[in-house]
C-alpha cells in the first residue's frame, strides 16, 4: 500500500499548492531557474533536440498507437498461452486506458487553470498546464503496454519492459521540463495519477491461465 499512498499523499499536497499558488511552487521556479542557467551556461544542441524528442514520446502519437500494438500483441500472446476464455481482455484494457488519460488530465487542467513556465495567461477556453498531458499520455501509454507484455513474457523480458516503460515515463516528464513546456510539479502529478491507475491494474489483472481476478493477480496530443 506504499505506492498508492505516497502518490495519493503527493498528488494532494502538490494539487493544494498550485490551487492556493503555496510556496512549494518555489521548487518549480528553483527547478526552472536552474535548467534556464544550465541553458545559458553550457549550451548544448544535443541536449535541447534530446529534449523534443523525449517530450514528443508524449504526444498522443506515438504512445496512444504502441499501446493499442500492445494490446494486440498481448491478447494473442494470452490465447497462445492458455487463456482461452478471456484472452481477449488486454484488447478493452489497452482501448479504455486509451480513453481514461483525457478524462484524467482535462478537466484537471481546466480547473486549476494554471499558466505555463513562459507566464502567458491562458486565453477564453484555453486548458491550464497542470498536470501535464504528455507525462500522463507517457506513462499510463507505455506503462499499461508493459504490464500487459510482462504477463507473457520470461523474467528476462519483463525486467526489460518494466525499466523501458519507467525510462520512458521519466524521460518525458525531464524532456517536459528541460524543454520549458512543464513546471516540474505539473510533471510529479501526472506520475502520481499515473502509478495510482498502475497499482490498481496490476492488482486487478490476471496472468493467462492463473484463474481468478484481482486478488489473484500479481503485478508488478496533450501537453
Amino acid at each position: 500500500m506504499a505506492v498508492p499512498l505516497t502518490a495519493v499523499v503527493v498528488l494532494l499536497l502538490v494539487s493544494w499548492q498550485v490551487a492556493a499558488d503555496g510556496p512549494l511552487l518555489g521548487w518549480d521556479r528553483a527547478v526552472r531557474g536552474a535548467v534556464r542557467s544550465a541553458h545559458r551556461d553550457h549550451p548544448s544542441v544535443l541536449l535541447d533536440q534530446l529534449g523534443q524528442v523525449l517530450s514528443d514520446l508524449g504526444d498522443s502519437v506515438p504512445a496512444i498507437p504502441v499501446l493499442l500494438a500492445a494490446g494486440v500483441l498481448a491478447a494473442w500472446r494470452w490465447r497462445r498461452t492458455g487463456a482461452a476464455g478471456r484472452w481477449w481482455l488486454p484488447l478493452p484494457v489497452a482501448a479504455l486506458t486509451a480513453g481514461l488519460i483525457p478524462l484524467l488530465v482535462v478537466p484537471a487542467k481546466a480547473a486549476f487553470a494554471r499558466p505555463g513556465p513562459l507566464g502567458d495567461p491562458l486565453t477564453p477556453g484555453q486548458w491550464g498546464w497542470y498536470p501535464s498531458g504528455h507525462t500522463a499520455t507517457a506513462s499510463l501509454s507505455y506503462g499499461v503496454a508493459a504490464l500487459l507484455l510482462v504477463r507473457v513474457a520470461g523474467p528476462w523480458a519483463a525486467r526489460l519492459l518494466t525499466a523501458g516503460a519507467g525510462l520512458l515515463a521519466v524521460g518525458v516528464g525531464a524532456g517536459l521540463v528541460w524543454s520549458d513546456f512543464h513546471w516540474l510539479l505539473d510533471v510529479v502529478a501526472s506520475w502520481c495519477l499515473a502509478a495510482l491507475v498502475l497499482w490498481g491494474l496490476a492488482r486487478w489483472l490476471p496472468r493467462p491461465g492463473g484463474g481468478g481476478g484481482g486478488g489473484q493477480a500479481s503485478g508488478s496530443s496533450l501537453r
